[in-house]
């Protein structure tokens, strides 16, 4: 789902601005999962990430791919980011799993909206914190869930790995203040986080139906706030 749309803002905006290829960075983009699908369609990616073990493995994919070219790796994060792209010059940034981990999200976003022109695409993919709840509570951690609930950041305890996760009304908050405009919401992960995964393995065709329920599901509002994640779409002003 996020890939697809991904590929159809690109394509629109490529053909707004009347140029085949883009200026993106892909900020946390690790070993190019994102990246170089995109370097595919033609676009120039850099990629902005602070472990040089996943920039290695980057470049590696990028060769196998045949797309070196298209693809730079830089390391840094959000923070060094004015420091590593010139303000304005980029048409589209992927923020995917970024605003969970870092010191400070606003700050963050607002680095990143900095480097777009006008019109700029942020594609920003974060954790959402009632499917957090959810996911606990499905699992018998009631305790858990309730913590989730009521914490600011999110997180159900001490051993929770993600350091920090969303609600809808955040995410807007953020981006509203970023000074970006939302175009699209979609719910990932709606249930395939919540289904016991021997129904998957062993039920004839089980996959496919609910890769379609995703799908399906992701569109609808009333389905975003039990997601695992939230995929935004926005355009800078």
């Amino acid at each position: 789902m996020v890939w697809e749309v991904v590929r159809a803002a690109l394509e629109r905006r490529s053909a707004e601005l009347g140029r085949p290829v883009l200026e993106v960075v892909d900020t946390g983009g690790g070993t190019g999962n994102f990246a170089v699908p995109v370097a595919r369609l033609g676009h120039r990616v850099t990629v902005v990430d602070p472990s040089p073990d996943a920039l290695f493995a980057l470049e590696r994919r990028a060769a196998e791919a045949g797309v070196t070219e298209l693809v730079r790796a830089v390391q840094g994060d959000a923070q060094t980011l004015p420091e590593l792209v010139p303000a304005g010059s980029v048409d589209a940034v992927l923020c995917h799993g970024v605003l969970e981990v870092v010191d400070d999200p606003a700050e963050a976003l607002g680095n990143l909206v900095g480097t777009l022109g006008k019109g700029g695409l942020v594609s920003l993919l974060a954790a959402n914190r009632n499917g957090a709840v959810l996911a606990r509570a499905v699992a018998g951690q009631f305790t858990e869930a309730r913590t989730a609930l009521d914490a600011a950041d999110g997180r159900w305890g001490p051993g929770d790995p993600m350091p920090r996760r969303f609600t809808g009304e955040q995410l807007d908050a953020l981006t509203a203040d970023a000074g970006l405009k939302v175009t699209s919401v979609h719910g990932i992960r709606v249930f395939a986080d919540l289904v016991p995964g021997v129904l998957v393995d062993t039920e004839p065709g089980a996959l496919d139906a609910l890769l379609k329920l995703e799908l399906a599901a992701a569109e609808q509002p009333a389905f975003h706030a039990v997601a695992t994640q939230l995929h935004l779409l926005a355009e800078a002003h």
